[in-house]
């Protein structure tokens, strides 16, 4: 019991580690030993629980996808689907400020070094285009508003500000973000608006 609860902790902290370095420094430049070195933790430590770099940056995508999961789930409670959408979209670029493993899963998906698909960011397009299908359905979008347009605008939008906010944290405030859903909201909504839309601040996931 006792070997499995520290094998655990040096798994966690060697998939922190790895975040910290991938967010940083991309995929390309990121080492094994500099990630074994923070995280405290033996080469070979590190070998027996990833063979390989590639397959490290995998476990620190998927990770990263089931804590943005987990964060939209809290967020569905929001009444409507264009709520949940807000707050999904607001925990995101929150997640990415707040938690470098969310951080690294994002700048990994979008990494030209990596030919794999990213996770993360497919789920993120999924969950979109999901919100935006639920919200027509229920009448919640302006009637001469694209489902297909505006599933587009907002993918496009905050993973553009969530690239935008790995040089310069600035572009990632609560201002910021607000001011973003204060702009689409009312280009997406029915009017009159069934409720007024907000940006509500979701808790992003443990970061440990």
């Amino acid at each position: 019991m006792v070997k499995q609860v520290r094998a655990a902790r040096t798994r966690e902290a060697l998939i922190r580690a790895a975040a910290e370095v991938f967010a940083n420094d991309g995929y390309a430049l990121a080492s094994l030993p500099e990630i074994s070195e923070r995280a405290g933790v033996s080469k070979g430590a590190l070998h027996f629980h990833f063979a390989t770099k590639d397959i490290l940056a995998a476990e620190v995508e998927g990770v990263a996808a089931e804590r943005v999961a987990r964060l939209a789930e809290r967020s569905s409670a929001a009444g409507t689907s264009l709520q949940s959408l807000v707050d999904t979209g607001s925990g995101l670029l929150q997640a990415l400020t707040d938690d470098p493993v969310v951080r690294a899963g994002f700048r990994l998906g979008g990494d030209p070094s990596r030919k794999k698909g990213s996770e993360l960011l497919h789920w993120w397009h999924e969950r979109v285009r999901a919100l935006v299908a639920d919200a027509q359905v229920a009448g919640e979008l302006g009637q001469t508003v694209s489902a297909d347009a505006a599933t587009t605008v907002i993918v496009a939008v905050v993973e553009g500000l969530g690239a935008l906010g790995m040089a310069d944290r600035s572009w990632l405030s609560a201002e910021r973000v607000a001011s973003l859903w204060s702009f689409l909201a009312p280009r997406l909504a029915a009017s009159p608006l069934h409720a007024p839309l907000h940006h509500t601040s979701v808790p992003s996931a443990p970061t440990a």
